[in-house]
């Protein structure tokens, strides 16, 4: 508990474990707050999220990875270029140092990544947790340019549904680490950060880029109803289309969930011109690297019906409405 009570164990805390993690110009000051670059003529953008995933290290990812990665995606699909990160560290009395330390390499890992910073933060000791806790908040802040506006607005009848790979694996991740830790599996978490793929679509495509988000919790089945609920328009997606890789699909079925209602980590979810489509597709292709850009892949298009309607048409010949899922299946996802 001492650790988090601002004295000197705290200063220990914070210079020995923390900034040689995170150290960078703008850190280093170890200021209340952080000065950032000019954004002239561009908007500022910016969010905040607290991730509070149990457990907090998973196949593929842990807290540290999601909370980076996840910051950093909602800037990226707001149509901005992350500048840089606050976090904050909350733990219980117990938990771990060297936890600590994996967390905190792993935000290293993934702001590197990311190709931003993390500028400021606070850290905080609470009391006991049995098992102890590790709670991340991060906000970011990034520089919007003027001709980058995805908006629900500009969504029109024609335009196609777009995303950047297989759906389901992180929320099925962490639910089997949860509930059923010693199981084998070769599922893991699909977090990574969006910002490079995003900015090259952006770059590549410009207006052709209607709308954009990241299908985490709610999944693909939350973005794509939102799409038709708040723009009015019939959306149809194909669930043949629909990338699922086969272990989570089976994960799902033994657990009796729907991978499209599932969190996701490192998907975005495009909207997109029909002529744009073959460039925002080999753009996406172009970072097959890793979990998050797999196999992009056009799930389905607006239609010029006016009911606000999202509809799966099913492997079987069949249609149901896809609709937003109504509580949280899987608590503590992210």
């Amino acid at each position: 508990m001492a650790h988090g009570g601002g004295g000197q164990l705290t200063d220990e805390l914070i210079a020995d474990r923390i900034l040689p993690r995170l150290d960078n110009d703008v850190l280093r000051s170890l200021g209340d707050s952080a000065s950032l670059m000019p954004t002239f003529n561009d908007r500022v953008a910016l969010t905040i999220d607290s991730y509070v995933v149990q457990p907090w290290r998973f196949p593929g990812g842990d807290i540290g990875r999601i909370a980076v990665c996840g910051t950093v995606n909602d800037l990226a699909v707001a149509g901005a270029v992350p500048i840089g990160l606050a976090l904050s560290i909350v733990v219980s009395e117990g938990f771990a140092m060297a936890d600590l330390e994996d967390v905190l390499d792993s935000v290293a890992a993934a702001a590197d990544e990311a190709g931003v910073t993390i500028v400021t933060g606070d850290t905080k000791v609470i009391d006991h947790h049995d098992p102890p806790e590790i709670t991340l908040t991060t906000a970011g802040v990034g520089r919007r340019p003027l001709q980058h506006h995805p908006d629900l607005a500009r969504v029109q009848p024609g335009d196609r549904v777009i995303i950047n790979g297989p759906v389901g694996d992180h929320g099925l991740a962490v639910m089997l680490a949860r509930e059923m830790p010693d199981m084998q599996t070769t599922l893991r978490s699909d977090a990574a950060p969006l910002n490079r793929v995003i900015e090259d679509c952006w770059h590549g495509v410009g207006n052709g880029i209607a709308f954009m988000r990241d299908a985490t919790r709610g999944g693909l089945a939350g973005v794509a109803s939102d799409v038709a609920a708040q723009t009015g328009w019939h959306v149809v997606l194909r669930e043949d289309a629909i990338p699922v890789r086969p272990a989570a699909r089976h994960a799902a079925d033994l657990l009796g969930l729907d991978p499209l209602d599932l969190a996701n980590e490192g998907k975005v979810v495009i909207v997109a011109r029909p002529e744009a489509q073959d460039r925002v597709l080999a753009l996406l292709g172009a970072h097959e690297d890793g979990p998050a850009y797999t196999k992009p892949t056009v799930i389905g298009e607006v239609t010029d019906q006016r009911d606000g309607v999202c509809e799966l048409h099913t492997t079987l010949g069949g249609r149901r409405v896809l609709q937003k899922p109504y509580g949280e299946e899987l608590p503590r996802i992210c």
